[in-house]
């Protein structure tokens, strides 16, 4: 399947995705190439398969949320590379 480059620049705006000229041609040809794959599916007789949202039934395998004593602070900053005051010291966000 082809895709057009309006079409790949469209969606590479949408993804907020930079895609030089150079390398323009060779997404190009990649997306043509998942669109075909994906188009097989439409090929498959599905008509006795269910609609699922996961191909495996999904459990909950977290535990119980229970209290239990945390880090100290001079433990928890022990690996940090700039601690300040009592603090983690991080870069400005600009």
């Amino acid at each position: 399947m082809t895709i057009a480059r309006d079409d790949v620049l469209h969606v590479a705006e949408l993804a907020r995705l930079e895609i030089p000229d150079s390398e323009l041609d060779a997404v190009q040809t990649q997306l043509g190439v998942i669109l075909e794959a994906v188009g097989k599916v439409a090929e498959l007789d599905l008509s006795g398969v269910e609609p699922t949202s996961h191909p495996l039934d999904l459990v909950n395998v977290w535990d119980e949320d229970v209290p239990r004593p945390s880090l100290g602070r001079e433990e928890a900053l022990s690996n940090a590379p700039d601690p300040y005051d009592g603090m983690f010291r991080v870069p400005s966000v600009g």
